[in-house]
């Protein structure tokens, strides 16, 4: 009898436990069926589980033949354990197979999967996105994945060895952050509220208790954007200091970029079959101003004016590749917080970390004096009331401080070669889609 319930059984080992040296040991193995192969009297079944195939060779007179029958029948994606012996194999790929003496299936699948789940691509990323975690048992998408957790898992160690606080901040906000209209409005009880655009006035805020914090969580933005690089949720990687300007800050991003580099290499290292495209590092991060590419753009023919924005298309125009800070931004366009330059009061103390005509990050010195603060959201039109929460703040000791946000999403696509940012995101969220 061929069972379909886990009961009391449990794994034994995963498929990079596995190898030759343990020839003849009993062992119970789960996953999902990824092929199925059946000549006459034998059958060739692989599995899959979270680290990799295991092979499964049924074999009349080897093993009983309701199993090698049920084996056969078995389309991919089913979700089974077996049960059996190891047996080294010179002609097997992993230098072993297993013999199996027991079969538990515990979700057969019945129709035909939309696609294989070998398959590198699939051309209509909807089919896949419908059935998202089918799809993301892929190896492509599963080493992006894991590889994502990876580089997430060195940027936070880097924040606690700089001794960063990690925070949590809102994401049901009652203004509007960037005090820009790209908002999802929510009901808040009885009144409006908006998901947040960023932890922007919170980190800023909570530099006075800790210094230094940090925040890796979502972020909303409703843009109307159909397009590659766009979504309306993203994780973004925020940090904050206190006593430093826009300069430490990319000194910041640049140590952050290197060690998520150093995280892929790593995962590569030790799954070789692989297949990003990974950056070169440069020793040190180009730094361009606004002006520089400016000039730049006119000397290539551009059309373009002082103030306006460095649109990818005219960044391509003049070679620009790799990781490369554009600083010292137009302050007009940019948000109430940012700090003037000293030198040029029409310049900011900004930056963009771009990869390529990618932009990656974006961050400023910012205003800690109350005063010039409230003056710069007048400027901009803003109702200085609504943000009381936060001016008062500055009336208790706000320290010169600056900071960045990292959209994770388009750091993962630089460092993996990917070009389509749903492809970096579980369940990605635009103007398209809310399901699944």
């Amino acid at each position: 009898m061929i069972e379909t319930e886990l009961g009391s059984l449990r794994r034994s080992h995963y498929s990079a436990e596995l190898d030759s040296s343990k020839d003849g040991t009993n062992v119970t193995v789960m996953g999902w069926v990824l092929t199925v192969r059946g000549h006459g009297n034998i059958s060739f079944v692989t599995i899959r589980d979270k680290n990799g195939d295991i092979p499964i060779v049924a074999k009349k007179g080897n093993c009983p033949d309701e199993i090698r029958e049920k084996l056969s029948s078995l389309k991919p994606h089913s979700s089974i354990s077996i049960s059996g012996i190891v047996k080294a194999s010179e002609k097997s790929p992993s230098g072993f197979e297993i013999i199996p003496s027991e079969i538990r299936v515990f979700s057969e699948v019945k129709k035909i999967p939309p696609f294989e789940p070998l398959a590198k691509t699939v051309k209509n990323i909807d089919t896949r996105l419908e059935v998202r975690p089918i799809d993301l048992r892929r190896k492509v998408l599963q080493d992006i994945f894991k590889a994502r957790s990876q580089v997430l898992t060195s940027i936070r160690d880097y924040f606690n060895e700089q001794n960063f606080t990690e925070i949590n901040t809102p994401k049901i906000i009652a203004t509007a952050t960037e005090g820009g209209a790209a908002l999802f409005p929510i009901f808040y009880y009885n009144k409006e509220a908006f998901l947040a655009q960023s932890p922007q006035l919170y980190k800023e805020q909570l530099t006075m208790s800790f210094e230094k914090v940090f925040e890796i969580a979502p972020i909303f933005r409703a843009e109307p954007s159909r397009t590659n690089r766009h979504l309306a949720e993203a994780i973004s990687i925020d940090l904050e200091e206190a006593f430093v300007d826009y300069n430490d800050v990319m000194n910041r991003i640049a140590e952050i970029i290197k060690i998520s580099l150093s995280a892929v290499n790593n995962y590569v290292n030790k799954n070789p079959e692989t297949e990003f495209i990974i950056p070169k590092m440069p020793e040190n991060i180009p730094q361009y101003s606004y002006d520089a590419l400016v000039e730049k753009m006119e000397k290539a023919g551009v059309k373009i004016e002082w103030g306006d924005d460095l649109y990818p298309t005219n960044l391509k125009k003049i070679g620009l590749e790799g990781f490369y800070f554009i600083k010292d931004w137009p302050l007009g366009p940019k948000p109430f917080y940012v700090k003037s330059s000293r030198s040029n009061p029409k310049l900011s103390e900004s930056f963009d970390l771009m990869f390529g005509d990618l932009e990656l990050s974006s961050g400023s010195t910012r205003i800690e004096k109350r005063d010039e603060l409230e003056e710069r959201m007048k400027n901009k039109g803003m109702k200085t009331d609504a943000f009381e929460y936060h001016l008062g703040a500055f009336d208790y000791g706000m320290p010169p401080h600056a900071g960045c946000g990292i959209g994770l999403e388009r750091l993962i696509m630089a460092l993996t070669g990917t070009e389509n940012i749903r492809d970096v995101t579980f369940y990605p969220r635009d103007i398209d889609r809310l399901t699944p």
